[in-house]
């Protein structure tokens, strides 16, 4: 990476995630390149890219957008921001994108990504990393932040070393007014929101009701506890330091969460779209049989809303 105020930034998955921090890179004077398709797409490049913020509205009347990374070139950053089973696919597509210094960040819900990254383009260009921020897209060109605020991004190296290229990286998010954290432990902290993740899509997509609903029935606030400790007994089987108290933690940030929110994997189910439920209670499944740890509460979950998601594929075993 180089050593200079302003980055070229590719932008792969232009959704909530990407398109609000790469919106403020933009805003901020970075050179942002947006990766995008169909009418999004469009959008984009014929109005620009609107934002509706809980912190202000802004617009960029114009971006660069495009789908086909080879016209950017190599850029200093990539932010990864499309859908869990979207990874390999996007880290194919953005090689044009990869340069000797490229810095990869995935911005995912899941654990996942860092390793898929890194399969495809090589681990010393991939940094693990999560995001807090409620937000999606609205309309082909418009991104509206509903919820947290200010939005906030842990960032790390796989192998938790202190670098330069990590100082760089928070220095071009604070210009932009994105407040961004490397954490001592960046495994830790994506096991701690997969906590969270795994707790309000399972049971906000199994009981098709806002979070302040699960998390006060006397009937399912034991079993968001027993979810919340199987993630954790996971994490920690592979070697990932969770805290003692991370279960409690976990619950009182719950508590705290507007009464009415939803995750975005169960508002995919309930409009009967694909949703990432193979990259979160999915994977913490598979991750958990590859360990030999017993998550019955999660399984149970996995095999509840597995039926509605191979619906939304089409991929529903057909009947005998």
């Amino acid at each position: 990476m180089k050593m200079t105020d302003s980055l070229r930034i590719g932008i792969v998955g232009v959704g909530g995630v990407g398109g609000y921090f790469g919106a403020r890179l933009a805003q901020a004077g970075h050179d942002v390149f947006f990766i995008a398709r169909g009418e999004h797409l469009a959008a984009m490049q014929r109005h620009g890219l609107r934002v509706q913020s809980i912190a202000g509205d802004f617009t960029l009347p114009e971006v660069k957008a495009t789908d086909d990374p080879a016209t950017v070139g190599p850029v200093d950053l990539v932010i990864v921001a499309v859908k869990g089973w979207q990874v390999r696919e996007a880290a194919m597509a953005m090689r044009p994108m990869i340069g000797p210094q490229t810095v990869v960040l995935p911005l995912l819900n899941g654990v996942d990504a860092p390793t898929e990254l890194a399969e495809v383009l090589g681990a010393d260009h991939v940094l693990a990393g999560l995001c807090r921020i409620i937000a999606y897209r609205a309309a082909p060109g418009v991104i509206v932040h509903a919820g947290v605020n200010p939005p906030s991004i842990d960032f790390g190296e796989l192998d938790n070393r202190r670098t330069p290229r990590l100082e760089r990286i928070r220095a071009a998010f604070a210009g932009a007014g994105i407040q961004a954290h490397i954490p001592d432990d960046i495994h830790v902290a994506l096991w701690q929101k997969f906590m969270l993740i795994c707790a309000w899509s399972g049971f906000g997509a199994a009981t098709r009701a806002p979070i302040g609903v699960w998390r006060s029935l006397p009937e399912t606030r034991p079993l968001v506890e027993r979810c919340l400790q199987e993630v954790v007994d996971v994490a920690r089987a592979r070697g990932v330091a969770m805290p003692t108290q991370a279960v409690a933690a976990m619950m009182a940030f719950i508590d705290s969460m507007p009464y009415d929110g939803t995750a975005s994997l169960q508002r995919d189910m309930m409009a009967g779209q694909p949703s990432e439920l193979s990259s979160q209670t999915g994977a913490l499944v598979r991750l958990a049989r590859e360990a030999g740890v017993s998550v019955p509460v999660n399984e149970m979950l996995y095999a509840i809303l597995l039926p509605q998601e191979l619906a939304a594929r089409g991929q529903l075993p057909e009947q005998r």
